[in-house]
């Protein structure tokens, strides 16, 4: 049994604050020793405490990032007009998350990427990785941190074994480290019998399995994927998704995901961040954003009445394709049972009926045909 004093419990919990158990680790020391009173101020002390601990810690933090475009100059060289391709977003990726993040192209994603890597100069605003400024420890911070994309090509000229072996060395692996973990990474991206062959001579699929190899190679803490599984058989992009979710739940890997393909976002994102004109727009889990519409989609397969179906729905508002007997309707959730009133108080009758909610990609479509519309000023 411990034998301290409320004061002693009070030093014992800011010197242990900065811990993930903070507030465990104080209420453990409140039930162990039944003299601590429980005055005021250790009510607050746990109040802090709770608040401490509901802001999880982060291995990326952005704030106020800004990058400006120079699309006009004055006859002496100067830029007169300025157009922001990354206006002032701010976000977060705490540890072990894996946060997805969308836009339509053009929306600023890829400038945002090449910011975060240090290949772009932000206009304004800060980057930190595992609390450190990204600017001030460029070198330092970029030994925790692994790349891959479909757009970036490897060395044309060298083997698949000797694009990762130089990687490695660049990232201060010894070389019986390299030789291990090259051979663990092809052997699980399917590709260590490619390892004597040149780069320039792999399709499409394998350059980017080698490039996955090549971001996982050094342990990074954090990973920046842009579109991971871009090429990829579906096989192999399964056990990609599945290699992610492990090395977030087995290394506490933070994992920075970009991709077209709403399911795989849908299944391995904890969060997502929404991009649209530089800006971000929405900030949410997948249900959260799928939530936010209001349309679900219904099928039915009519076996009378099917004439009466359109004139129905256009007194509806309800948008209809009628494909030989099936019908597809996209339709507000709030009007369904009226329209199933309706269908059955006008003799319409159907074999089978299907609603399904909407999906990521239906979210997706969604932003998409806002961003067309603010393009062309049609709102």
């Amino acid at each position: 049994m411990l034998d301290l004093k409320a004061s002693e419990c009070i030093v014992h919990f800011w010197d242990a604050k900065a811990c993930r158990e903070t507030y465990d680790y104080f209420l453990l020391l409140f039930i162990s020793h039944s003299r601590i009173l429980f005055t005021y101020d250790i009510q607050i002390l746990l109040m802090k405490g709770r608040f401490l601990m509901s802001v999880p810690s982060a291995d990326l933090v952005v704030t106020n990032l800004v990058k400006n475009f120079c699309v006009e100059k004055s006859l002496f060289g100067f830029c007169k007009k300025y157009v922001p391709a990354v206006d002032g977003i701010s976000f977060r990726v705490n540890t072990g998350e894996i946060l997805g993040f969308l836009g339509t192209n053009g929306a600023g994603k890829t400038t945002t990427i090449q910011m975060l890597l240090g290949l772009m100069e932000p206009s304004s605003g800060s980057i930190e990785y595992f609390s450190k400024d990204f600017k001030t420890h460029r070198s330092e911070l970029l030994n925790h941190i692994g790349f891959a994309s479909t757009y970036v090509k490897l060395a044309d000229r060298l083997t698949v074994y000797e694009n990762l072996d130089i990687y490695g060395r660049l990232y201060g692996l010894s070389k019986n480290q390299r030789q291990i973990r090259i051979e663990q990474m092809l052997k699980f991206f399917e590709m260590w019998n490619y390892k004597d062959r040149d780069a320039k001579l792999l399709s499409a699929g394998q350059i980017t399995r080698v490039m996955l190899a090549k971001a996982f190679l050094t342990d990074p803490k954090i990973v920046l994927l842009d579109e991971p599984t871009a090429s990829l058989d579906p096989d192999v992009s399964a056990a990609v998704l599945q290699f992610v979710k492990e090395q977030r739940e087995q290394r506490g890997m933070s994992i920075l995901f970009t991709s077209h393909n709403m399911d795989e976002v849908a299944e391995v994102c904890d969060r997502i961040l929404v991009l649209d004109h530089g800006t971000i727009i929405a900030d949410s889990t997948p249900e959260g954003l799928t939530n936010t519409i209001r349309n679900v989609h219904m099928t039915l397969l009519v076996t009378e009445g099917l004439q009466k179906v359109d004139a129905l729905c256009k007194e509806l508002g309800i948008i209809v394709k009628i494909d030989n007997q099936f019908t597809y309707l996209d339709i507000l959730e709030t009007v369904v049972p009226r329209l199933l009133n309706e269908l059955v108080r006008r003799d319409i009758t159907y074999s089978y009926i299907a609603i399904d909610r909407p999906t990521l990609k239906d979210y997706f479509m969604s932003i998409a045909a806002s961003s067309r519309r603010k393009k062309t000023g049609a709102y």
